[in-house]
Protein backbone atom coordinates (compact mmCIF):
# COMPACT_ATOMS: atom_id res chain seq x y z
CA UNK A 1 0.00 0.00 0.00
CA UNK A 2 1.32 3.38 -0.68
CA UNK A 3 2.93 5.66 2.26
CA UNK A 4 -0.35 7.94 3.87
CA UNK A 5 -2.52 5.77 2.54
CA UNK A 6 -4.79 2.58 4.38
CA UNK A 7 -6.73 -0.08 3.13
CA UNK A 8 -9.79 1.23 5.08
CA UNK A 9 -9.78 4.36 3.16
CA UNK A 10 -9.15 3.12 -0.22
CA UNK A 11 -11.78 0.67 0.66
CA UNK A 12 -14.61 3.79 1.09
CA UNK A 13 -13.64 5.44 -1.66
CA UNK A 14 -14.14 1.87 -3.54
CA UNK A 15 -17.71 2.22 -2.36
CA UNK A 16 -18.40 5.29 -3.01
CA UNK A 17 -17.56 5.12 -6.55
CA UNK A 18 -19.05 2.15 -7.45
CA UNK A 19 -22.14 3.26 -8.62
CA UNK A 20 -20.85 6.48 -9.75
CA UNK A 21 -18.25 5.72 -11.89
CA UNK A 22 -19.77 3.04 -13.46
CA UNK A 23 -17.14 1.06 -16.04
CA UNK A 24 -14.88 3.88 -16.88
CA UNK A 25 -11.79 3.84 -14.27
CA UNK A 26 -12.47 7.05 -12.02
CA UNK A 27 -10.96 10.15 -12.73
CA UNK A 28 -9.08 12.53 -9.93
CA UNK A 29 -11.63 14.97 -10.00
CA UNK A 30 -13.99 11.73 -8.60
CA UNK A 31 -11.67 10.73 -6.46
CA UNK A 32 -10.83 13.73 -4.87
CA UNK A 33 -14.47 14.12 -4.52
CA UNK A 34 -15.05 11.16 -2.46
CA UNK A 35 -12.35 11.84 -0.49
CA UNK A 36 -14.08 14.95 0.40
CA UNK A 37 -16.92 13.13 1.44
CA UNK A 38 -14.98 10.72 3.24
CA UNK A 39 -14.59 13.22 5.91
CA UNK A 40 -10.98 13.47 5.90
CA UNK A 41 -10.07 17.20 6.57
CA UNK A 42 -6.58 17.81 4.33
CA UNK A 43 -5.36 20.98 2.29
CA UNK A 44 -5.60 21.26 -1.15
CA UNK A 45 -1.90 20.11 -1.84
CA UNK A 46 -2.49 17.27 0.39
CA UNK A 47 -5.80 16.45 -0.82
CA UNK A 48 -4.39 16.46 -4.66
CA UNK A 49 -1.41 14.29 -3.67
CA UNK A 50 -3.73 11.87 -1.37
CA UNK A 51 -6.09 11.71 -4.68
CA UNK A 52 -3.34 10.47 -6.95
CA UNK A 53 -1.95 7.71 -4.45
CA UNK A 54 -5.99 6.37 -4.02
CA UNK A 55 -6.75 6.07 -7.60
CA UNK A 56 -3.21 4.70 -8.38
CA UNK A 57 -4.45 1.95 -5.39
CA UNK A 58 -7.89 1.68 -7.07
CA UNK A 59 -7.01 1.23 -10.84
CA UNK A 60 -3.21 2.15 -10.90
CA UNK A 61 -0.11 -0.03 -9.93
CA UNK A 62 -0.64 1.30 -6.16
CA UNK A 63 2.98 1.88 -4.75
CA UNK A 64 4.70 1.22 -7.67
CA UNK A 65 3.03 3.57 -9.76
CA UNK A 66 5.22 6.71 -9.63
CA UNK A 67 7.98 4.20 -10.54
CA UNK A 68 5.77 4.13 -14.11
CA UNK A 69 5.01 7.77 -14.17
CA UNK A 70 9.05 8.25 -14.39
CA UNK A 71 9.58 8.85 -17.92
CA UNK A 72 13.18 6.96 -17.06
CA UNK A 73 11.91 3.63 -15.75
CA UNK A 74 12.07 0.84 -18.35
CA UNK A 75 11.28 -1.72 -16.44
CA UNK A 76 9.67 -2.19 -13.06
CA UNK A 77 10.32 -5.87 -11.37
CA UNK A 78 8.06 -6.80 -8.21
CA UNK A 79 9.47 -10.16 -6.17
CA UNK A 80 7.15 -12.31 -3.87
CA UNK A 81 9.21 -10.39 -0.49
CA UNK A 82 7.77 -7.12 -1.64
CA UNK A 83 11.00 -6.07 -3.07
CA UNK A 84 10.50 -3.32 -5.82
CA UNK A 85 13.65 -3.61 -8.62
CA UNK A 86 13.45 -1.20 -11.44
CA UNK A 87 15.81 0.02 -14.40
CA UNK A 88 16.21 3.37 -16.13
CA UNK A 89 18.74 2.06 -18.36
CA UNK A 90 22.19 1.57 -16.33
CA UNK A 91 20.89 -1.87 -15.12
CA UNK A 92 18.84 -3.17 -12.29
CA UNK A 93 18.53 -1.24 -9.22
CA UNK A 94 16.39 -1.20 -5.92
CA UNK A 95 13.90 0.86 -4.95
CA UNK A 96 13.74 2.31 -1.23
CA UNK A 97 10.44 1.35 -0.98
CA UNK A 98 8.56 -2.16 -1.22
CA UNK A 99 5.44 -3.85 -0.77
CA UNK A 100 3.93 -5.27 2.50
CA UNK A 101 4.69 -8.69 1.91
CA UNK A 102 3.11 -11.62 -0.82
CA UNK A 103 -0.08 -10.63 -0.15
CA UNK A 104 -0.11 -7.17 -1.23
CA UNK A 105 1.66 -8.31 -4.17
CA UNK A 106 -0.57 -11.00 -5.43
CA UNK A 107 -3.17 -8.27 -4.79
CA UNK A 108 -1.80 -5.95 -7.03
CA UNK A 109 -1.03 -8.82 -9.47
CA UNK A 110 -4.56 -10.04 -9.76
CA UNK A 111 -6.04 -5.95 -9.86
CA UNK A 112 -3.37 -5.11 -12.85
CA UNK A 113 -4.59 -8.61 -14.62
CA UNK A 114 -8.31 -7.97 -14.30
CA UNK A 115 -7.57 -4.15 -15.60
CA UNK A 116 -5.71 -5.69 -18.55
CA UNK A 117 -8.83 -7.70 -19.47
CA UNK A 118 -7.41 -11.14 -17.91
CA UNK A 119 -7.97 -13.26 -15.43
CA UNK A 120 -4.75 -14.81 -13.02
CA UNK A 121 -5.83 -17.34 -10.11
CA UNK A 122 -5.15 -20.89 -8.77
CA UNK A 123 -6.86 -22.05 -11.95
CA UNK A 124 -4.75 -19.08 -14.41
CA UNK A 125 -1.36 -18.99 -12.73
CA UNK A 126 0.23 -16.80 -15.41
CA UNK A 127 -0.78 -13.59 -17.28
CA UNK A 128 0.60 -11.58 -20.14
CA UNK A 129 -1.33 -8.71 -21.34
CA UNK A 130 -1.34 -5.12 -21.98
CA UNK A 131 -2.46 -2.43 -19.18
CA UNK A 132 -4.96 0.49 -20.47
CA UNK A 133 -1.56 2.89 -20.37
CA UNK A 134 0.13 0.41 -22.91
CA UNK A 135 2.29 -1.10 -19.69
CA UNK A 136 3.33 -4.83 -20.53
CA UNK A 137 2.35 -6.65 -17.62
CA UNK A 138 3.30 -10.57 -16.74
CA UNK A 139 2.78 -12.16 -13.81
CA UNK A 140 2.48 -15.50 -12.04
CA UNK A 141 1.50 -16.64 -8.87
CA UNK A 142 0.59 -19.88 -6.86
CA UNK A 143 1.02 -22.48 -7.49
CA UNK A 144 4.00 -21.52 -10.10
CA UNK A 145 5.43 -19.03 -7.92
CA UNK A 146 6.02 -20.98 -4.81
CA UNK A 147 6.84 -17.86 -2.56
CA UNK A 148 3.40 -16.02 -3.74
CA UNK A 149 3.71 -14.01 -6.86
CA UNK A 150 5.72 -11.67 -9.32
CA UNK A 151 4.92 -8.90 -11.37
CA UNK A 152 7.31 -7.69 -14.27
CA UNK A 153 6.18 -4.45 -15.67
CA UNK A 154 7.36 -2.70 -19.06
CA UNK A 155 6.68 0.65 -19.77
CA UNK A 156 5.21 2.10 -22.49
CA UNK A 157 6.35 5.55 -23.70
CA UNK A 158 4.88 7.08 -26.78
CA UNK A 159 7.62 9.13 -27.76
CA UNK A 160 9.64 8.71 -30.89
CA UNK A 161 13.67 9.86 -30.94
CA UNK A 162 15.23 10.66 -34.34
CA UNK A 163 18.44 9.71 -35.57
CA UNK A 164 19.96 12.58 -34.39
CA UNK A 165 18.79 12.41 -31.20
CA UNK A 166 20.13 8.34 -30.88
CA UNK A 167 23.64 9.55 -32.14
CA UNK A 168 23.55 11.70 -29.06
CA UNK A 169 22.50 9.27 -26.81
CA UNK A 170 25.50 7.21 -27.89
CA UNK A 171 22.86 4.64 -29.64
CA UNK A 172 24.31 5.45 -33.30
CA UNK A 173 27.51 6.09 -34.59
CA UNK A 174 27.17 9.68 -36.32
CA UNK A 175 28.46 7.85 -39.71
CA UNK A 176 25.41 5.84 -39.84
CA UNK A 177 22.77 8.35 -39.49
CA UNK A 178 22.88 9.18 -43.43
CA UNK A 179 23.71 5.27 -44.36
CA UNK A 180 20.21 4.70 -42.71
CA UNK A 181 18.43 7.61 -43.90
CA UNK A 182 19.35 5.87 -47.10
CA UNK A 183 18.23 2.78 -46.56
CA UNK A 184 15.02 4.20 -45.84
CA UNK A 185 14.76 6.83 -48.49
CA UNK A 186 15.49 3.99 -51.45
CA UNK A 187 12.61 1.80 -49.69
CA UNK A 188 15.41 -1.15 -48.57
CA UNK A 189 13.52 -3.96 -46.58
CA UNK A 190 14.60 -3.93 -43.23
CA UNK A 191 15.14 -6.41 -39.88
CA UNK A 192 16.11 -4.75 -36.98
CA UNK A 193 17.56 -7.65 -34.65
CA UNK A 194 18.73 -7.45 -31.22
CA UNK A 195 17.80 -8.94 -27.52
CA UNK A 196 15.06 -7.78 -25.62
CA UNK A 197 15.69 -4.09 -23.94
CA UNK A 198 18.00 -3.25 -26.73
CA UNK A 199 15.96 -1.01 -28.01
CA UNK A 200 14.63 -2.17 -31.36
CA UNK A 201 11.76 -0.44 -31.12
CA UNK A 202 12.83 2.96 -30.31
CA UNK A 203 15.09 2.56 -33.82
CA UNK A 204 12.31 0.78 -36.15
CA UNK A 205 9.89 4.10 -34.55
CA UNK A 206 12.59 6.69 -35.50
CA UNK A 207 13.22 5.23 -38.61
CA UNK A 208 9.88 5.29 -39.78
CA UNK A 209 10.09 8.93 -38.82
CA UNK A 210 12.04 9.29 -42.31
CA UNK A 211 9.36 8.11 -44.33
CA UNK A 212 7.92 10.30 -46.80
CA UNK A 213 4.76 12.52 -45.13
CA UNK A 214 3.24 11.31 -48.81
CA UNK A 215 3.54 7.54 -47.70
CA UNK A 216 0.61 5.32 -45.88
CA UNK A 217 2.21 2.99 -43.24
CA UNK A 218 0.65 0.76 -41.97
CA UNK A 219 1.84 -0.77 -38.65
CA UNK A 220 0.77 -4.48 -37.40
CA UNK A 221 1.83 -5.24 -33.57
CA UNK A 222 0.87 -7.24 -30.88
CA UNK A 223 -0.20 -4.45 -28.91
CA UNK A 224 0.60 -0.40 -29.65
CA UNK A 225 4.04 0.71 -29.08
CA UNK A 226 5.26 2.43 -32.24
CA UNK A 227 4.62 5.86 -31.86
CA UNK A 228 6.34 7.17 -35.49
CA UNK A 229 6.84 11.12 -36.16
CA UNK A 230 4.32 10.29 -39.22
CA UNK A 231 1.04 12.43 -40.41
CA UNK A 232 -0.29 9.06 -41.74
CA UNK A 233 0.04 6.06 -39.81
CA UNK A 234 -2.76 2.94 -39.27
CA UNK A 235 -1.89 0.85 -35.99
CA UNK A 236 -3.74 -2.52 -35.91
CA UNK A 237 -3.63 -4.70 -33.13
CA UNK A 238 -4.15 -8.39 -32.04
CA UNK A 239 -6.98 -9.20 -29.62
CA UNK A 240 -6.65 -12.36 -27.53
CA UNK A 241 -9.41 -15.23 -27.73
CA UNK A 242 -12.53 -15.04 -24.96
CA UNK A 243 -12.41 -17.45 -22.17
CA UNK A 244 -14.28 -19.83 -24.55
CA UNK A 245 -11.00 -19.39 -27.07
CA UNK A 246 -12.93 -17.79 -29.59
CA UNK A 247 -12.79 -14.58 -31.01
CA UNK A 248 -8.93 -14.06 -31.42
CA UNK A 249 -7.09 -12.23 -33.91
CA UNK A 250 -3.13 -12.74 -34.65
CA UNK A 251 -0.68 -11.27 -36.57
CA UNK A 252 -0.89 -13.52 -39.54
CA UNK A 253 -4.10 -12.47 -40.13
CA UNK A 254 -3.11 -8.93 -39.68
CA UNK A 255 -0.72 -8.96 -41.83
CA UNK A 256 -2.84 -10.36 -44.60
CA UNK A 257 -5.42 -7.46 -43.85
CA UNK A 258 -2.73 -5.02 -44.08
CA UNK A 259 -1.88 -5.77 -48.01
CA UNK A 260 -5.88 -5.04 -48.77
CA UNK A 261 -5.36 -1.58 -47.36
CA UNK A 262 -3.48 0.28 -49.85
CA UNK A 263 -0.04 0.57 -47.98
CA UNK A 264 3.03 2.18 -48.80
CA UNK A 265 4.97 0.56 -45.93
CA UNK A 266 4.15 -2.34 -44.32
CA UNK A 267 5.47 -2.64 -40.74
CA UNK A 268 5.20 -5.55 -38.14
CA UNK A 269 6.85 -4.77 -34.96
CA UNK A 270 7.94 -8.16 -33.99
CA UNK A 271 8.05 -11.35 -35.73
CA UNK A 272 7.45 -14.18 -33.23
CA UNK A 273 5.70 -16.80 -34.84
CA UNK A 274 3.48 -17.87 -37.75
CA UNK A 275 3.20 -14.31 -39.26
CA UNK A 276 7.12 -14.81 -40.66
CA UNK A 277 5.77 -16.53 -43.30
CA UNK A 278 3.00 -13.49 -44.45
CA UNK A 279 5.86 -11.02 -43.64
CA UNK A 280 7.94 -12.58 -45.91
CA UNK A 281 5.38 -13.26 -48.50
CA UNK A 282 4.28 -9.45 -48.33
CA UNK A 283 7.44 -8.25 -48.98
CA UNK A 284 7.74 -10.16 -51.92
CA UNK A 285 5.06 -8.88 -53.76
CA UNK A 286 6.05 -5.42 -54.10
CA UNK A 287 5.48 -4.07 -50.96
CA UNK A 288 9.55 -2.37 -50.61
CA UNK A 289 10.13 -0.27 -47.52
CA UNK A 290 9.11 -2.63 -44.93
CA UNK A 291 10.54 -3.10 -41.75
CA UNK A 292 10.17 -5.46 -38.66
CA UNK A 293 11.63 -6.84 -35.77
CA UNK A 294 12.67 -9.83 -34.28
CA UNK A 295 15.25 -11.43 -31.58
CA UNK A 296 18.15 -13.00 -32.10
CA UNK A 297 21.72 -12.41 -30.80
CA UNK A 298 23.90 -11.48 -33.46
CA UNK A 299 23.17 -10.37 -37.27
CA UNK A 300 24.65 -13.39 -38.38
CA UNK A 301 21.91 -15.77 -35.46
CA UNK A 302 19.13 -14.18 -37.78
CA UNK A 303 18.94 -16.84 -40.89
CA UNK A 304 18.50 -19.42 -37.62
CA UNK A 305 15.66 -17.64 -36.03
CA UNK A 306 14.04 -16.82 -38.89
CA UNK A 307 13.96 -20.38 -40.01
CA UNK A 308 12.56 -21.93 -36.17
CA UNK A 309 9.98 -19.29 -36.69
CA UNK A 310 9.14 -20.60 -40.37
CA UNK A 311 8.45 -23.95 -39.38
CA UNK A 312 6.01 -22.90 -37.18
CA UNK A 313 4.03 -21.81 -39.93
CA UNK A 314 4.88 -25.29 -42.33
CA UNK A 315 8.00 -23.55 -44.28
CA UNK A 316 11.22 -25.83 -44.75
CA UNK A 317 14.60 -24.60 -44.71
CA UNK A 318 14.51 -24.30 -48.94
CA UNK A 319 11.59 -22.19 -48.52
CA UNK A 320 12.77 -19.82 -46.11
CA UNK A 321 15.97 -19.01 -47.40
CA UNK A 322 14.49 -18.06 -51.00
CA UNK A 323 11.72 -15.97 -49.39
CA UNK A 324 14.40 -14.07 -47.01
CA UNK A 325 16.43 -13.64 -49.33
CA UNK A 326 14.06 -12.37 -51.71
CA UNK A 327 12.58 -10.08 -49.43
CA UNK A 328 14.81 -8.74 -46.96
CA UNK A 329 17.68 -6.09 -47.83
CA UNK A 330 19.12 -5.07 -44.65
CA UNK A 331 19.47 -6.79 -41.06
CA UNK A 332 20.20 -3.84 -38.42
CA UNK A 333 20.96 -5.71 -35.37
CA UNK A 334 21.52 -3.78 -31.64
CA UNK A 335 22.89 -4.75 -28.93
CA UNK A 336 23.34 -3.32 -24.98
CA UNK A 337 26.75 -2.77 -23.47
CA UNK A 338 27.14 -5.06 -20.32
CA UNK A 339 28.99 -2.70 -18.34
CA UNK A 340 27.77 0.97 -19.47
CA UNK A 341 24.03 -0.68 -20.58
CA UNK A 342 24.10 1.58 -23.23
CA UNK A 343 21.88 0.76 -26.37
CA UNK A 344 23.36 1.20 -29.74
CA UNK A 345 23.46 -0.08 -33.22
CA UNK A 346 26.07 -2.73 -33.63
CA UNK A 347 25.72 -4.33 -36.76
CA UNK A 348 24.77 -3.90 -40.07
CA UNK A 349 23.72 -6.67 -42.39
CA UNK A 350 23.07 -8.10 -45.71
CA UNK A 351 20.65 -10.61 -46.42
CA UNK A 352 21.58 -13.07 -49.10
CA UNK A 353 22.45 -16.96 -49.76
CA UNK A 354 25.75 -18.45 -50.05
CA UNK A 355 27.03 -20.91 -52.55
CA UNK A 356 25.04 -23.90 -51.19
CA UNK A 357 22.21 -21.37 -51.36
CA UNK A 358 21.92 -21.25 -47.61
CA UNK A 359 20.48 -18.44 -46.07
CA UNK A 360 23.16 -16.16 -44.41
CA UNK A 361 23.67 -12.27 -42.73
CA UNK A 362 26.74 -10.79 -44.35
CA UNK A 363 28.59 -8.64 -42.47
CA UNK A 364 28.34 -5.16 -43.79
CA UNK A 365 29.78 -2.96 -41.37
CA UNK A 366 30.32 -2.60 -36.92
CA UNK A 367 30.67 -0.91 -33.98
CA UNK A 368 31.33 -1.51 -30.25
CA UNK A 369 29.21 1.39 -29.13
CA UNK A 370 31.67 3.97 -29.06
CA UNK A 371 35.65 2.49 -28.09
CA UNK A 372 36.34 2.53 -31.64
CA UNK A 373 35.24 4.01 -35.28
CA UNK A 374 32.60 2.00 -36.84
CA UNK A 375 34.14 -0.49 -39.03
CA UNK A 376 33.62 -1.42 -42.29
CA UNK A 377 32.49 -5.03 -43.43
CA UNK A 378 32.81 -7.14 -47.12
CA UNK A 379 29.24 -5.83 -47.73
CA UNK A 380 29.65 -2.19 -47.16
CA UNK A 381 28.28 -1.85 -50.84
CA UNK A 382 24.96 -2.99 -50.22
CA UNK A 383 23.96 -0.23 -47.07
CA UNK A 384 26.47 2.65 -48.78
CA UNK A 385 24.71 5.93 -49.00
Amino acid sequence: MSAGVDGALVAQVRAALGAAAGAAPPTLGQVEDALRRSGRVVGSDALAGLAREVRAELVGAGAVQPLLDDPEVTDVLVNPDGAVWLDRGAGLERWTHRLDGPGAVRALAVRLAAASGARLDDQQPTVDARLPDGTRLHAVVAPLCEAGAAISLRTHRPRSFSLDELVSRSALPPAWAPVLAGLVARRANLLVSGATGTGKTTLLAALLGLVPSSERVVCVEEARELAPGHPHVLHLCTRRANVEGSGGVGLDELVRNALRMRPDRIVLGECRGVEVRDVLLALNTGHDGGMATVHANTAADVPARLEALAALAGLGRDAVAAQAASALDVVVHLRRDPVTRVRYVAELGAVGRDGRGELVVAPAAAWDGGRAAPRRGPRWDVVAP
